[in-house]
Parts: structure tokens; C-alpha cells; sequence
């Protein structure tokens, strides 16, 4: 028999709703129902909203443990670059048992922010020394385990690195990312694809031009296209990136892409932030995952939002480098960046309502571009959901009219009280039933890291 919850108000999609309950069955949703017999029979939810679970497209959960260790100047400019010497410094450290406890506490942050699924672009493969373990998955499968333990569902973008970038000498840094061979990064990808259980799913993802040659490229391309599975590339995020790529092809990352027709709706844009008109339209017929936060903490520049969503891109969201984790503040700062750049407000609105299509981006978008069948409160669709308290200062005094505008321009952490995934509740009151434990262990890791 499905199951059913009772809240004050439910958000369709287009207003919130009341005298409604929600019900699913073996983690599907059935229906919405007004009829007096099943609300009788369903969970009541008293001064709760529920909406749709969000979706982070685009995390490095490794990177969780350098959170705060990186905001002071190395040298006398510092740059995505001089960061990124950190970040290798910290991803050499990582031991296989602690890549579970750290994916575990980002996973576990992302849960208590109201996300039920998540896009692990995974590219920590090998040991410090850069050899396969016997096992070729086993750090993958330490994140899957995470994600499992926490309640989360993730597509694990399993990601291909093959260089340090054109004309460069090879990065010892880098040893734990590299594939030389796509038929090898393949074969380990189907391997992993052939074991998932549970929430899992998986997609691929070169890393991005300069890490990937063409050659490469294309094969793992025709890998995806023939799986059906979700294609994943950072893009454009830096202007040296932007100049080494027509120095090696003669053209701008987004134009190869395009020339060499690897875009299309599978196809997920990481960043997509120094782009020209032309490659906007490029990438019309893609999604671009924006990472606002992460983006404004490395100094990658702002993404082009109007450009895009005119040119008919979807866009979503990535907690990326995870200084933060808040895809609502990323939601927001999609439409604050532009504002600061042009001094006008309300840009992305285009005529409909900017809550709307934000929130449409932080869940039905980014359901799209893992390829998962969430990001909405609707028949077939799973349940994967979360609560509001409507009584937390941060909502107090909205109305159902405003509700949504609050929640996408205001709500604070604090208003998220229950996450379901599958139907499952995994945060209840503001807590996870792991998270003593997972906040300890994470601490053990950081202090013998640090």
C-alpha cells in the first residue's frame, strides 16, 4: 500500500497548494489526493510546506576537506591556479578510508540543505602514486558507500583526466586522476556501471579540453551515446583554459565542442563562463550547470545566465569545490551576479516569475542533467522531497502567494526539518541519525590531514 503525507501546503510546480496530500509507493509517487479518505490516512505535517528534493549537479566531495584552508594569499596574485596547487596537496593526502569519511560529511551537508540527489564528478582514481588499486573502482565505490550510508541519491560522473594540457610537461599532482588509455577508462566505467545497486546511477565526464585530448574525447563521447548515459565537462570556467584551447585547435572550447558535435541534451556544460553570444547559442541545445558560489570563491568570473536561458540552455546548479553547500544561495547568486554586473534587478525573469524558473533550475533541470527521474512532485516521478518550517524566522510572515520567492531569495538552513528520499525520511527535525558520528570521524580525518 503507498504511503502519504498531510502538509499545510505542497509546491506543483507552478503555486502551492493546500487540503492535498502526497502519496508514493515503493519510492514512486502516485499521486496527489484531495479525496477525504486519504487524507484521513495520511502522515499529517502541521506547519510544513513540502517541495521538490534539490539536486547538486556538479560536487567534488574530496575537496570538502579543504574547506577554510585556502583563504589566504600564497603568492603575490592569487588565482583558480595557486588554489588549485592546494587542492592537489590535499587530494595526495587522502587515503581510500578517508575518501569515505569526507564524502560522507559533504553528503551529509548536502542532506541537512534539503538535496536528495547528487552529480559526483568523481576523478580520484588511483593511488598516490598514480597505480590502479587492485580493485580500479575502490575509491568510486567509497563514495557510493557514502551516499548509501547518508540516504542520498548520486549519478557518479565517473571522469577521465589524461594530461597535464597541451604542450605541458606531466604534473605529478595530477598522478591519482590519469587514464592514458580510454579503453581502459571505459572498461573501469562499465565495470562500475555493471555493479550499482540502490539510488546509484552513472554517467561519464571527460574532464575538459585541456586534460582530454580530442581523440579521447570522442570515444568516451560515443560511449555515453550509446549507453544513453549523461555526458559531464567543465567548460569555459577560465581564460587560460579559453587560450590554450585555440592555441591546440585554433578555436574556443565551446566551438570545438560544437564542430565536433559533442553537444547535445545529454551533453552538461560545467561552468560555461567565459563564453561568447555565438557559443551560447551553441550550447542551446545542452544544460549548463552553474556553481555561483564555489565560482565567486576560486575567482572564476560569473556565468552568462541571460545569454543562456535565451538561448533555450537549461541551466542547474553545483556545489562544486563545496566551500559552501546551498543550492538556493547558488540559485540566488545566479541572479545577484548579473545584477551587479548590469545595476538592474530581476533579469533572469524574461516576462515569467524569476522563483519559478530558478527553482525550476536547482531541481527539475538538474534531475534532467544527471538523468534521474526526481525535480518534481508529480506521478512516476520518485520521492525525493523536503519540508519547511513555516514558522522559521526566515519564512515568518509569507503567504502562500510569496512563499516560493521566499524560499529561493531568503530561507535559511535552519527552515529545512525532514528530507525523504525514496519516500524515506533520512533527516528528521534538522538531524540525520549518523551525524555524530560522521561529524566525528571527519574531524579524525581533518586533524591527521592538517
Amino acid at each position: 500500500m503507498d504511503h502519504g503525507w498531510l502538509p499545510d501546503l505542497i509546491y506543483t510546480g507552478d503555486a502551492f497548494e493546500s487540503g492535498a496530500a502526497l502519496f508514493a509507493e515503493n519510492g514512486t509517487i502516485t499521486r496527489l489526493s484531495r479525496d477525504p479518505d486519504d487524507l484521513k490516512r495520511a502522515t499529517r505535517l502541521p506547519l510544513r510546506a513540502i517541495l521538490p528534493g534539490l539536486v547538486n549537479v556538479h560536487s567534488h566531495a574530496f575537496q570538502r576537506v579543504i574547506r577554510g584552508r585556502t583563504e589566504h594569499r600564497t603568492t603575490d596574485r592569487d588565482t583558480f591556479w595557486t588554489w588549485r596547487v592546494s587542492m592537489y596537496h590535499a587530494a595526495n593526502k587522502v587515503s581510500p578510508e578517508a575518501m569515505y569519511h569526507i564524502a560522507r560529511m559533504a553528503f551529509l551537508e548536502m542532506a541537512l540543505s534539503g538535496i536528495t540527489t547528487v552529480g559526483e564528478f568523481h576523478y580520484v582514481h588511483h593511488d598516490s602514486g598514480g597505480t590502479p588499486y587492485a580493485d580500479r573502482n575502490l575509491l568510486a565505490k567509497q563514495i557510493l558507500r557514502a551516499a548509501d550510508e547518508i540516504g542520498l541519491r548520486i549519478a557518479l560522473l565517473r571522469t577521465a583526466y589524461v594530461r597535464a594540457g597541451w604542450n605541458k610537461p606531466s604534473d605529478p599532482g595530477q598522478a591519482r586522476f590519469i587514464t592514458p588509455r580510454a579503453e581502459d577508462f571505459i572498461a573501469d566505467t562499465e565495470a562500475l556501471r555493471s555493479s550499482l545497486t540502490g539510488r546509484a546511477s552513472i554517467g561519464v565526464a571527460p574532464h575538459s579540453v585541456r586534460a582530454v585530448p580530442l581523440d579521447y574525447l570522442h570515444e568516451v563521447a560515443a560511449y555515453a551515446r550509446t549507453n544513453a548515459l549523461p555526458l559531464h565537462m567543465h567548460v569555459a570556467e577560465q581564460p587560460a583554459e579559453i587560450e590554450a584551447c585555440i592555441g591546440e585547435y585554433g578555436v574556443r572550447p565551446v566551438e570545438l565542442l560544437h564542430r565536433e558535435n559533442i553537444l547535445d541534451s545529454r551533453f552538461t556544460a560545467i561552468h560555461a563562463i567565459h563564453i561568447t553570444p555565438n557559443e551560447a547559442a551553441n550550447l542551446g541545445r545542452s544544460t549548463v550547470c552553474a556553481c555561483p558560489t564555489s565560482e565567486r570563491n576560486l575567482g572564476d568570473g560569473a556565468v552568462p545566465a541571460d545569454l543562456l536561458y535565451d538561448a533555450g540552455a537549461g541551466i542547474c546548479f553545483g556545489s562544486d569545490s563545496n566551500v559552501q553547500i546551498d543550492i538556493l544561495e547558488d540559485a540566488r547568486l545566479l541572479e545577484y551576479d548579473l545584477r551587479m554586473n548590469k545595476l538592474e534587478r530581476v533579469i533572469l525573469s524574461d516576462g515569467s516569475d524569476l522563483s519559478q524558473r530558478l527553482f525550476r533550475s536547482a531541481t527539475a533541470t538538474g534531475a534532467t542533467s544527471l538523468g534521474v527521474d526526481a525535480g518534481a512532485l508529480e506521478p512516476g516521478r520518485k520521492a525525493d522531497f523536503f519540508s519547511v518550517d513555516l514558522n522559521d524566522p526566515s519564512l515568518a510572515g509569507a503567504d502562500r502567494a510569496s512563499l516560493l520567492d521566499h524560499v529561493v531569495f531568503a530561507l535559511e538552513r535552519t527552515a529545512i526539518r525532514d528530507v525523504w528520499v525514496d519516500g524515506v525520511r533520512i533527516i528528521e527535525e534538522g538531524r540525520h541519525p549518523l551525524q555524530d558520528e560522521v561529524v566525528e570521524q571527519f574531524t579524525a580525518v581533518q586533524r591527521s590531514l592538517w
